[in-house]
């Protein structure tokens, strides 16, 4: 049988995360801001949480329908076979937002959306009181220019938790977001990746799960392994299949530098808890000590910036004794994401690409060189 889908992601990863999809076995893939929709069957479902470095999560779409009023919503609600995903003793506790839309206040929306689901599975399984005391069913709801969307998370913890960052620093970037940048850098298992100030790790890591064909969800679980219709032969299928696809060997390194040791430790850290350790180096080193590599290499980095960690003014003096150490670029590529958009000329060299990435809340945009 086949379901649809919708994964969201960090606005402008859309694109690589379409790519993502597709190759999974992914059908009737749609793209819009921050979503993409495809569909599949229970098989692709856990591929998709499995497989996916880009998706925050992987989410059944239940419904969608038009609503204006309350009484729209509930008979809305009513009206989907609720009962083919949430079992008799599942709760379905619900959240979401709205935005442009005549039904404005989400905790009335909760309370008619929970309402109308205990009417519908009432009904269904022949029950005046729900007891609730089962496997949980997050409920997801969205309503945009009063178009209703209703999904049930099969991710549970957001993909991003990969399970290799317990610590991180004061300022970490988030997994998928790596992921995404290190998809764009087009990271291979021969490459040799350097980030100048490597925080946490996370982007050498995700370059290493990337470069190796390790799955990020490979070895996490997922809620969707308890709920009724995504039987727990399509998760293991799905982890087999990835253990299959891992690169054991590998000519792929990656060297991280930090200015703060407690950085550095947290990087090398992390890169065991990622089984990725032997293939990631770590030091501690200000980027004033900088020393360019023989080998061609690809520098990806997220350094500090004025609205997280330094003043404008001390994050800009740091872009500029990035372009000393840094340019010329020769063989090497460099991406870098900043929310600054002075980056450029502080740094010395217009980007031979930028795109718009948003960290969180935050618009950036990732700078590209490659020439």
């Amino acid at each position: 049988m086949k379901y649809n889908f919708v994964a969201p992601c960090h606005f402008g990863l859309e694109k690589t995360l379409s790519f993502e999809v597709k190759k999974i076995g992914g059908e009737d893939i749609v793209v819009t801001d921050g979503k993409v929709f495809f569909s599949g069957t229970a098989s692709i479902c856990a591929k998709a949480n499995v497989f996916l470095s880009t998706a925050e999560r992987v989410c059944t779409v239940l419904g969608k329908f038009r609503a204006e009023t309350f009484d729209e919503l509930f008979e809305g609600i009513k009206k989907l076979p609720l009962s083919e995903f949430i079992g008799k003793t599942d709760r379905f506790p619900n959240s979401g937002h709205s935005l442009n839309s005549k039904l404005s206040s989400v905790p009335a929306c909760q309370k008619i959306i929970k309402k109308a689901m205990a009417v519908n599975l009432g009904n269904a399984y022949g029950m005046n009181i729900l007891p609730e005391s089962g496997n949980e069913c997050k409920i997801r709801f969205s309503i945009m220019k009063n178009e209703v969307l209703l999904m049930l998370d099969t991710s549970g913890d957001g993909l991003h938790k990969r399970g290799y960052r317990r610590d991180s620093n004061a300022a970490p970037i988030r997994e998928t977001l790596a992921a995404g940048i290190v998809d764009i850098a087009r990271v291979r298992d021969r490459d040799l990746v350097c980030d100048p100030f490597c925080g946490s790790g996370t982007l050498l890591i995700e370059s290493a799960l990337k470069a190796l064909n390790v799955a990020p969800g490979l070895n996490r679980s997922f809620s969707g392994e308890h709920m009724k219709f995504l039987p727990k032969t399509v998760w293991e299928s799905a982890r087999e299949e990835a253990r299959s696809l891992i690169k054991t060997e590998s000519d792929f390194r990656a060297v991280g530098f930090d200015v703060d040791p407690e950085c550095v430790k947290l990087t090398l850290a992390n890169a065991e808890k990622a089984g990725v350790g032997k293939f990631i180096k770590a030091e501690k080193r200000d980027i004033r000590e900088f020393e360019k590599f023989d080998p061609p290499v690809k520098m990806i980095t997220n350094p500090p910036y004025g609205e997280r960690l330094l003043e404008l003014s001390e994050a800009r003096e740091l872009y500029k004794i990035m372009g000393e150490k840094l340019l010329p670029l020769g063989e090497n590529s460099l991406y870098v994401i900043t929310p600054d958009e002075e980056f450029e000329s502080t740094f010395g060299q217009k980007a031979d690409k930028n795109r718009k990435l948003y960290n969180g809340m935050m618009m950036c945009r990732l700078y590209t060189y490659y020439k």
